[in-house]
């Protein structure tokens, strides 16, 4: 009897099972089943779609088919094909077998690589078969095409589909027979013959909708598990003194909070004064004062006896943390010190450049509970840092760390600790969290009072003296008195990108990329089940990319430039020892540098209230949300910021978001975009778990509502079995499809 764990051996034989296993991992019924079609043909093609280089599968009619003689005294066969409209030329050097199947009139299925011969697009030998060959039963006029599998045609793939189809007489049914008629779903397995043997596109959509709706109750059953286990759990109530150090830190700002900074504010004291750990994402604008937030949060578990720990993903920033906390408590953070407040504590430094007197005095001031405030970066989840007693985690910038990291933090508290993940600005990940639901979320969009306003510009590095008037600007800004930050993708010309830098390439252009489009038209799209990486995560091929600028290299150029005489220019990167990065970025935030040309290290955290103008080299190559965050780097000191994004490209694509960048500074909106561009391969930390995506049919833009309704059936599920003991069918799929790590990963950011 065949079912899903049969091996495709068993039933197709070695000689497809083979290519099959090899070149796309597919073992067993079950992995050609989710072997998903990237696209379909109707029996109306569109050769107008033929590239040089493009991988091509095309529904064609034999037009003429000339045998000639060549040279050697062998014969070649030269065919055109047609689809009604345009004319394609096909060239066998081997005629055996052709000459009698490509009649004139003869209908086939295509495929090859497009080659120019003579500035004429054809194909060399490719494969080929008759249509009536392929029609079995009921005539379809719906042709399923699969990602494209080495030494196999993709007939060949829909002829061991409908042969595994054949053999499968039932198919159990993950979901439970109630939520199938609720939604009016279909059954699995006609959801699998839907997909793969369809007679009409509508059977394709309601089979889509089926898989759509398991795959989002898969995951959301997943988090409502996570969150019921932490509902479970026990913690210390985290309640500040009336009289305490967040009482006098309140009473010394020198300004009001936003609207939101209270309302959010009052929102993480009340989770903060709860028994259950407080899991909550602060999201905001560039600028938006989520320090300010953390800070309050922290001072209230050090009014309850407590520490805090912020997580940093760079020292860069970390200092940068240090130096505002330090600066923003003034003599509130002089604990244990002579003419420090009563109510003091100490904010202490953590990080693994530091000499060993510096790291025993921190090590000694966290274990004794001295340090009430700590700030660092990976160096804090070392075996050797042992709090005295830790109420907080602030993780900053969360898409930077993984689960290991943030895990082994909340193991060093004495009872589960709460957790405050900030981002600066909702990267896409973060957006589909979000709209998952499964983080309390607080959101900033105030800005306070005296950021300025930061007009964006696109420059073409294409055209002669556009680059030119872009460092005539930079020597305009320094000569009134303004510091100027440049941003390359890379540290050497030699070096690759320097780490952090999200490198955006456009989508490849290569067939059956999209099945959002079920019909025959465009090929460049959002990607379809799988999305580009195909089923088995094998990568498509990317287009080739021009050199990208390099720290050195523009910075070698700048002081060599005759307006830029004279003018104090500096270099910061990731490859830099910790304390020469310390030491640049000092001397910029004290204005004994103009200019700082430097990787995205810049990116977060970094204020300089004299920077007032940025250049962003290879503007192109950035995601939009990291552009977004790059930008709000300026005009942080009430003077009017202005941010030039450099791009060598002529891509219609690249210029519909760097556009889209220049006209909004809305970081909400430019997720949106940067999460629909991108889709959501990576929600589950695919990328760090080395595996394929998860999301196949889900779009996280277009299913909200099904999302919601997947979301309150995996709660009454959940509510009702904890565990889905009577359901295991699910619960295997549910452990299947989302393992311990990429729900903690997608739980935690």
């Amino acid at each position: 009897m065949v079912s899903e764990s049969t091996p495709l051996r068993s039933v197709l034989g070695g000689r497809t099972a083979g290519p099959l296993a090899a070149n796309r991992g597919l073992q067993s019924v079950g992995d050609l089943l989710g072997f998903w079609p990237r696209r379909y043909r109707s029996r109306e093609s569109d050769l107008a779609e033929a590239k040089a280089g493009r991988y091509l599968v095309a529904v064609a009619e034999v037009k003429t088919a000339t045998t000639n003689r060549m040279r050697n005294g062998r014969s070649m066969l030269k065919v055109v094909i047609t689809d009604g409209t345009t004319d394609l030329s096909m060239v066998f050097f081997s005629v055996y077998g052709h000459e009698r199947a490509l009649q004139p009139g003869v209908r086939g299925i295509f495929a090859g690589t497009v080659t120019s011969f003579n500035r004429e697009l054809q194909l060399t030998h490719p494969g080929y078969t008759v249509l009536d060959e392929i029609d079995s039963g009921e005539r379809s006029d719906l042709i399923p095409i699969y990602l494209h599998v080495p030494r196999m045609h993709t007939w060949k793939v829909t002829e061991s589909v409908r042969l595994v189809l054949d053999a499968l007489t039932d198919m159990p049914d993950d979901l439970p027979p109630d939520l199938v008629a609720r939604h009016h779903l279909v059954t699995r397995l006609e959801a699998f013959r839907g997909i793969h043997t369809p007679k009409a596109l509508s059977e394709v959509e309601r089979a889509r909708h089926r898989l759509r709706y398991e795959e989002a109750l898969v995951l959301q059953l997943a988090l409502a598990q996570r969150r019921a286990r932490a509902r479970a759990e026990v913690t210390t109530a985290r309640t500040p003194r009336p009289d305490g150090i967040l009482a006098a830190f309140d009473e010394r700002l020198p300004f009001e909070l936003t609207h939101g900074q209270q309302v959010v504010g009052e929102d993480i004291a009340a989770d903060l004064a709860a028994s259950t750990p407080m899991h909550r994402l602060l999201q905001g604008e560039v600028g938006s004062g989520k320090t300010v937030v953390a800070l309050r949060a922290m001072l209230a578990v050090v009014d309850s006896g407590g520490q805090a720990a912020l997580l940093a993903p760079t020292e860069v920033l970390a200092a940068q943390h240090h130096r505002t906390m330090t600066a923003m408590l003034g003599d509130l953070a002089s604990g244990g010190y002579l003419g420090g407040d009563d109510r003091a504590t100490r904010v202490t430094l953590l990080t693994g450049s530091q000499s060993a007197a510096e790291r025993r005095a921190a090590l000694r001031d966290i274990e004794s509970g001295e340090a009430g405030i700590v700030v660092g970066t990976h160096a804090l989840i070392q075996d050797a840092v042992t709090f005295h007693d830790l109420a907080l985690v602030v993780v900053d910038e969360q898409h930077r760390f993984g689960v290991e990291q943030r895990d082994a933090l909340r193991g060093k508290a004495l009872s589960p600790p709460h957790v405050l993940v900030m981002t600066a600005t909702p990267i896409p990940r973060t957006v589909a969290m979000t709209v998952f639901g499964d983080l309390e979320v607080s959101t900033l969009r105030e800005l306070p009072a005296g950021r300025a306003p930061i007009e964006t510009f696109v420059i073409p590095d294409l055209l002669p003296g556009w680059l030119e008037r872009v460092w005539q600007r930079i020597g305009a800004e320094v000569a009134a008195g303004h510091q100027v930050f440049v941003v390359c993708p890379r540290i050497h010309d030699d070096a690759p990108p320097d780490p952090g830098t999200e490198l955006w390439t456009e989508p490849p252009d290569e067939d059956g990329l999209d099945l959002d489009n079920l019909g025959d038209g465009g090929d460049e799209g959002k990607g379809g089940p799988g999305g580009g990486a195909g089923a088995a995560g094998t990568a498509a091929p990317q287009p080739a990319q021009r050199p990208l600028r390099s720290v050195e290299s523009v910075a070698a150029e700048l002081r060599a430039h005759p307006a830029l005489t004279g003018v104090r220019l500096g270099i910061l990167h990731g490859a830099l020892p910790s304390v020469d990065k310390d030491a640049v970025m000092d001397a910029f935030a004290r204005g004994d540098l103009d200019v700082l040309v430097a990787t995205t290290v810049i990116e977060v955290g970094v204020d300089v209230p004299k920077a007032t103008f940025m250049v962003v080299m290879d503007a192109d190559r950035f995601g939009v949300s990291q552009l977004h965050q790059l930008r709000g780097r300026v005009g942080r000191g009430g003077l009017p910021g202005a941010c030039a994004l450099v791009t060598g490209s002529d891509s219609p694509m690249v210029r519909e978001r760097l556009e889209a960048v220049k006209s909004s500074t809305d970081g909400f909106v430019l997720a949106r975009l940067d999460l629909d561009q991108r889709r959501e391969g990576d929600i589950l930390g695919a990328t760090q778990h080395g595996r394929r995506t998860q999301l196949e049919f889900l779009h996280i833009l277009e299913h909200e509502d099904l999302i919601e309704a997947a979301r309150a059936d995996a709660r009454a599920l959940v509510d009702e079995d904890p565990e889905l003991a009577r359901l295991p069918r699910l619960a295997a799929a549910v452990a299947a499809r989302v393992d311990a790590d990429q729900a903690a990963y997608l739980e935690r950011g």
